[in-house]
């Protein structure tokens, strides 16, 4: 399960690395909650896609996956939390961007969705 969990988190961000909303809107349960440096928030299917199509310019390389940390909660739902490396992919020589990261998995109708997602950037 806990390989399931993780390369379900790997699709998830090469959906966003290939800028492929069907993959992630498929991944995802609405409304999902998400959390990070624009507060929390819980998003309808219609205003994902907006957030998502607002974002077409950016492009985004994981660099890298780290410090993965899973946990069946129940049958139907697990947790995960893990360090990500992010490069932005344009004009400027930034460093990479480091966060920490945790989704909330829900098992329905015997597919996986992501219900909860958050980012914290690192210092």
């Amino acid at each position: 399960m806990e390989t399931q969990i993780i390369d379900l988190e790997k699709k998830y961000w090469q959906g966003m690395e290939q800028h492929d909303y069907d993959t992630v809107k498929n991944l995802t349960r609405f409304p999902c909650i998400i959390a990070g440096k624009n507060g929390v928030q819980s998003v309808e299917e219609d205003s994902f896609k907006k957030m998502f199509e607002s974002g077409e310019g950016d492009k985004i390389k994981v660099v890298n996956i780290a410090a993965v940390q899973t946990e069946l909660l129940a049958e139907n739902s697990a947790v995960i939390a893990y360090s990500i490396e992010l490069k932005v992919l344009d004009d400027k020589q930034n460093p990479p961007m480091k966060c920490a990261c945790t989704s909330t998995w829900i098992k329905e109708n015997d597919k996986w969705l992501c219900a909860l997602h958050t980012e914290v950037e690192l210092q």
